[in-house]
C-alpha cells in the first residue's frame, strides 16, 4: 500500500514537472514570437525609410545645381557645391550597407551622420529650398539644423529635419521607423522577456535622429 502511494506521488510529481516545463516553453515561445514580431516592424519600418531616404537623395542629384553666384561667392558656392557632392556619394554608400542590418546602432549612426552632412550642405546652397514637417505630415516651420544637437538630449523629441524634396514622406517614415524601434528596444529590455533577448542574442536598434 504504502508503495503505490509513493509510486502515486511520484507520478504526480513527474506530472507536476511536465506542465512546469510546458508552461515555460509557452511562455518563452509567446515572448519570443512578440519580439520577433516587433523586430520585423522595426526592419519594414526601415525598409520605407530608406525608399523616403533615396528619393530625397535623388531629388537632391536632380537639383544640385548651385544658385547664381556673383564673384565674390563663387568660391564659396563650389566648394558648397563639391560638399553636396561628396555627403550624397557617402549618403549612398551607407544606405546599401545599412540596409543589409538596419537595426544595428552604429550603422545607423553612421548614416545619421551623413545624411545631416548632405542636408546641411543643400540648405547652405538653396537656403530657401528646404521644407520642414511634423512627424504626421503637417507642415512645420523649418527647423534649423544646428538644433540637432539639443534634440539628442531627448532621445523622444520628435524634432523634424528640414528636407530638400517638398513631400512629408522622409519625415513620416523616419517617425515610424523611431517609433517601431522605441517599441522594439522596450520590449527586450523588460524583465524576464530580456532573458529571452539574451538567450537568442537580440540587441537593442538605434532610432536615426
Amino acid at each position: 500500500m504504502g508503495g503505490r502511494v509513493r509510486g502515486m506521488n511520484d507520478l504526480l510529481d513527474s506530472v507536476g514537472w511536465w506542465i512546469a516545463l510546458a508552461l515555460l516553453l509557452f511562455w518563452f515561445v509567446g515572448a519570443y514570437n512578440r519580439i520577433v514580431r516587433l523586430r520585423s516592424a522595426a526592419l519594414q519600418a526601415y525598409a520605407l525609410l530608406d525608399a523616403a531616404l533615396l528619393r530625397q537623395l535623388e531629388f537632391v542629384r536632380a537639383h544640385a545645381e548651385p544658385a547664381p553666384a556673383g564673384p565674390t561667392t563663387a568660391g564659396a558656392v563650389s566648394n558648397a557645391a563639391a560638399s553636396l557632392d561628396a555627403s550624397a556619394g557617402q549618403l549612398t554608400t551607407l544606405l546599401a550597407a545599412t540596409r543589409l542590418h538596419p537595426l544595428r546602432p552604429k550603422g545607423i549612426a553612421a548614416l545619421a551622420t551623413a545624411l545631416h552632412a548632405m542636408l546641411a550642405a543643400w540648405q547652405s546652397l538653396h537656403p530657401d529650398a528646404v521644407v520642414s514637417f511634423d512627424a504626421d505630415g503637417t507642415l512645420s516651420r523649418p527647423t534649423p539644423l544646428g538644433g540637432r544637437e539639443e534634440a539628442l538630449h531627448d532621445q523622444a523629441a520628435a524634432v523634424p529635419l528640414a528636407w530638400p524634396e517638398p513631400s512629408a514622406a522622409a519625415e513620416i517614415a523616419r517617425n515610424q521607423f523611431n517609433q517601431a524601434v522605441m517599441q522594439y528596444n522596450a520590449a527586450i529590455a523588460q524583465f524576464p522577456a530580456l532573458l529571452v533577448a539574451w538567450i537568442m542574442q537580440l540587441k537593442p536598434a538605434a532610432p536615426l535622429h
